[in-house]
């Protein structure tokens, strides 16, 4: 019979048992040894239907297509972007993927998007050399103006936006932010004044500090209550 023998954001380390039997499938972060599904890293547990994973406690982004991401604009040729999105290689924006405007010829690139400015991009291609291909065209991607950007382990990403968006949700709605979560851990945050960007940071932070304990969103909540009483005073 098979079994789980984990709980859901269990931590683990390497070589122990997720599950027993041939019911559940590895995903990423474990293996099958016989019967059973092994971790292969230091992290977190998270169980998709039949899939058990284990997410990287720490450790630097690895792009993946279709992740949503913040990015910093670097350098540019004249035909494209080349954009920082904090891992080993930058990422690169072309012209027809960064705006479904006609660019005449001889057009400056800086008029779109210039050197140091931030922006929500979609990775829409990574390679085996690893090369990344960046898109704009998707509905909410942006240039990102003003607030400020903090940075968190990409894999406590899920913790922070919650199932179905409910922990930012709850972030956004006790601070009156407006806040875009990167898969590649940045997240832009820009409120009315700056004690509100930095209510908001901090229950970003001790959402980061305790992604691997139950009873979070109640954690959080709580911490906003009590600190958002104490900005009205």
């Amino acid at each position: 019979m098979s079994k789980l023998v984990i709980e859901e954001r269990q931590v683990v380390i390497p070589g122990d048992t997720l599950a027993e039997g041939m019911d559940f499938l590895p995903g990423k972060g474990a293996f099958r040894e016989g019967d059973n599904i092994i971790s292969s890293r230091l992290g977190i547990t998270n169980v998709s239907g039949r899939i058990v994973n284990v997410n990287a406690l720490s450790g630097r982004y690895i792009p993946r297509r279709d992740d949503v991401v913040i990015g910093y604009v670097k350098d540019m040729s004249y035909s494209s972007w080349f954009v920082d999105v904090g891992c080993a290689y930058e990422a690169s924006l072309s012209m027809k993927e960064a705006t479904a405007d006609f660019i005449e010829r001889g057009s400056s690139l800086s008029d779109y998007f210039g050197i140091g400015e931030i922006i929500l991009t979609r990775i829409s291609n990574v390679t085996k050399e690893g090369n990344i291909d960046l898109t704009m065209k998707a509905p909410g991607l942006r240039k990102l103006h003003g607030g400020k950007i903090i940075e968190i382990t990409p894999s406590k990403i899920p913790r922070v936006v919650g199932k179905q968006g409910s922990m930012i949700s709850l972030i956004k709605d006790k601070t009156g932010c407006s806040i875009f979560a990167g898969q590649n851990g940045r997240i832009w945050i820009r409120g009315a004044n700056p004690e509100a960007e930095k209510l908001a940071t901090e229950a970003i932070q001790l959402i980061n500090d305790k992604a691997h304990t139950s009873g979070l969103t109640e954690r959080v909540g709580a911490f906003l209550e009590q600190h958002a009483l104490e900005m009205q005073k």
